[in-house]
């Protein structure tokens, strides 16, 4: 096949593929994208005579379609060229908007609580005509996809970023502590005891990522982690009420409440590392410029979470 046959090759086509791949049925796809059936079946047979590969295998009937290997492979590629395009049409709408657009932005909740007010101030006042958007998510991974897409221009992030077309600027070290009730024996101390103590402990994890268990995998034989959720304060709240300790970033934990103590770690747990991250190839406006500044200065001032 020469390059030439690949010129053939049409948006419609991918989005085909993805939604075929997705829902496994050309009948499903084809509601989905507003085409009949056999539109949808034209569509991704004209694909497979261009790249020369069978990218489903149809077995009829009821049974649902599989997604060859290079359907699989083809929709890597069909994923990240539907991205871009989106990402360009936002390219072309906050370039006409100007400094009067909106800057949208994602975080995660410690973000959300502990350094966004002062920020959103800081930034509203030197850029009054621009508007916050704020999209809150507790899996970073998703974040990162909706700004691969061009549906944010800037997220909050911890290292290490997945792969993808990112830039970032380092925000701070926030240091992980070890949670516990304030009425606990463990209060007492000052720092955590060992990492072989704390896995004995009944543990509260997240749900959105594979901590603690991650932190102390090989350095203890098992964890029991009893509960799992993504909100701070209902995992600050059951850990007051003695059901378990948690291990948390720093910047988690709510410093006014005194129903809790943050025991530190020190060196044992490599600090998490906050950034501000945007799309490197994507236009970054002048506000989106400005922002990662005050950021930096936020926090520079800010002693609580330095």
């Amino acid at each position: 096949m020469s390059t030439n046959d690949w010129l053939g090759v049409e948006l419609r086509h991918l989005a085909a593929l993805e939604a075929v791949a997705r829902t496994r049925s050309f009948g499903a796809a084809a509601r989905e994208l507003g085409y009949t059936q056999s539109a949808v079946s034209q569509q991704i047979a004209q694909l497979e005579k261009i790249v020369g590969q069978r990218l489903f295998d149809r077995p009829g009937g009821p049974r649902r379609v599989e997604t060859t290997e290079a359907g699989l492979l083809l929709l890597r590629h069909a994923d990240a060229i539907v991205a871009r395009l989106d990402a360009a049409r936002a390219d072309m709408t906050e370039l006409a908007e100007g400094a009067a657009g909106t800057l949208r932005l994602g975080i995660f909740q410690s973000v959300g609580e502990r350094l966004l007010p002062a920020l959103v101030h800081r930034f509203r006042a030197e850029w009054p005509r621009v508007g916050v958007r704020v999209r809150e998510e507790s899996d970073a991974a998703e974040l990162l996809k909706l700004l691969e897409h061009g549906e944010l221009d800037l997220t909050f992030a911890d290292l290490p970023l997945r792969e993808g077309p990112f830039e970032w600027a380092e925000l701070l070290q926030d240091p992980y502590v070890l949670l516990v009730s304030a009425r606990s024996e463990l209060a007492e101390l000052e720092t955590a005891p060992s990492l072989r103590e704390v896995a004995k402990l009944p543990l509260l994890g997240r749900r959105s990522t594979d901590e603690p268990e991650r932190h102390l995998a090989g350095r203890v034989p098992a964890v029991d982690v009893i509960f799992r959720t993504d909100d701070n304060g209902t995992l600050q709240a059951l850990v007051a009420e003695g059901l378990g300790v948690a291990i948390e970033p720093r910047l988690v934990v709510d410093p006014r409440d005194r129903t809790v103590k943050a025991l530190p770690f020190g060196s044992r747990i490599p600090p998490r590392t906050i950034v501000l991250a945007w799309h490197r190839d994507r236009y970054r406006s002048p506000a989106a410029q400005a922002f990662v500044e005050l950021a930096h200065e936020v926090v520079a001032s800010d002693t609580e979470v330095k």
